[in-house]
């Protein structure tokens, strides 16, 4: 038999739409403020789909094809004494696509590509129409659809297995982040408009599309949303500092003479710093739902508790948080630039040489400034998440207390969740 209090200490999941009431009608006005905005920032700059990418002469068409033979033999060119020699691969493919359906391909590979093919293993091959007879085919890489489709479904399956609809709702927030992306965020790109902008405008469509979709349109989820677009905001501000102070290009990897060659209307700088904030998104909006989560949790356990009680217990947490996930984002550039950090150790340059150059410059300049805003989005969050869970009286339900057994009958001193107290 439950007490007046008991729903907020069970583990049942909080409801997805509350009723704005007092305090949630001001963070939903603020809120609804910057998603108009958003909105216009879609309008002004969505792509029109008109502009050639400048790429046309050096594109090919993809075919795939199954290897129906595979001999390993000595790579050419080397010495006739050379006892170890390197090997390379020859093989016939047999076209599965296109107009040379069933046609077999003979293929000399040089490299590493040809390491360990077998046979009946299916492969993507490149066609050009404009080669010469007998060239127009050559080795592009494995086919590696089928896994990284079961890959993915095996990833859905243990998200939907642990968060059950939370996790199904945030799998629905993923696919909204992924087609913002693939519809917006880089058509607009490759038209030349202002990188930042680009940025900002589908940071914010990502964030109102994560939030809400995955933890429903309440006055905690509000309170992360805000958070996170500010914690966005400060980052960007200090992504547009540094790389310019740093005199960061955007020119030092290969895929910018690429861009360059394809598409000369992509400001590479900016493209840059429109990579620093998407980048910075996940992990800031990770923290600020922990905050706010964590935040009204504690008020839920203790209602008498003040406001400044909750803001130093939110922190406590937070700093926690903040620990381990900087040390992840910096792992997680260090991992991903791994091939170059042993290049530069076998090159032997000192330190300060590797760090100094643009490549990496621009990996630290990344990492540390979005560091920053992560760490700026606790203090941020928490204190916000401690006003609106103080004034709320926190819990997230839409409604005063049940009436049973042991309850305090409603009166004129019952509040609402959202209601000033």
């Amino acid at each position: 038999m439950g007490s007046g209090h008991a729903h907020a200490h069970d583990d049942g999941p909080r409801p997805r739409l509350e009723v704005p009431t007092g305090l949630a009608r001001w963070l939903l006005g603020v809120a609804g403020v910057v998603l108009l905005a958003t909105v216009a920032g879609l309008v002004a700059l969505w792509p029109s789909g008109t502009v050639a990418s400048g790429l046309e002469g050096i594109t090919t068409t993809f075919y795939d094809a199954r290897i129906v033979r595979v001999a390993e033999v000595p790579c050419p060119g080397q010495p006739a004494t050379d006892d170890t020699p390197l090997l390379c691969a020859e093989l016939d493919a047999e076209v599965l696509e296109g107009p040379d359906t069933g046609l077999i391909v003979p293929l000399d590979l040089f490299d590493a590509a040809s390491a360990a093919l077998s046979e009946g293993e299916i492969i993507v091959l490149e066609f050009d129409e404009r080669a010469a007879e007998g060239f127009q085919y050559r080795f592009s890489d494995r086919e590696r659809t089928a896994v990284l489709v079961w890959l993915a479904v095996l990833f859905a399956l243990a998200v939907v297995a642990l968060g059950r609809w939370r996790g199904l709702a945030a799998l629905v927030g993923l696919g909204a982040s992924i087609a913002v992306l693939v519809v917006f965020t880089v058509p607009a790109l490759v038209e030349g408009t202002d990188p930042l902008l680009v940025a900002l405008v589908s940071a914010s469509a990502i964030a109102f599309a994560a939030v809400y979709l995955t933890h429903g349109v309440t006055t905690m989820s509000t309170v992360a949303l805000l958070g996170t677009l500010g914690s966005l905001a400060l980052t960007a501000l200090l992504a547009t500092v540094f790389v310019g102070v740093a005199g960061i290009t955007g020119l030092a990897s290969e895929e910018a003479a690429f861009l360059q060659l394809g598409s000369v209307r992509v400001e590479l700088q900016g493209l840059v710093l429109a990579g620093i904030v998407i980048g910075a998104l996940g992990a800031i909006d990770d923290m600020t739902v922990t905050q706010s989560s964590a935040v009204w949790e504690l008020r839920a356990a203790g209602r008498d508790r003040p406001r400044r009680d909750l803001y130093r217990s939110g922190m406590r947490i937070g700093r926690d948080h903040v620990a381990s996930t900087v040390n992840t984002l910096v792992l997680a550039y260090a991992g991903a630039s791994l091939p170059l950090l042993l290049f530069f150790s076998l090159a032997d340059r000192p330190v300060g040489v590797v760090a100094n150059g643009e490549l990496v410059a621009t990996e630290i300049v990344r990492t540390l400034v979005g560091s920053i805003g992560l760490v700026a989005s606790v203090p941020l969050t928490t204190a916000l998440a401690a006003w609106a869970a103080h004034r709320s009286g926190a819990g997230g339900d839409p409604g005063p207390p049940p009436a049973g057994p042991g309850a305090p009958p409603a009166g004129p001193g019952t509040h609402t969740p959202d209601s000033p107290s």
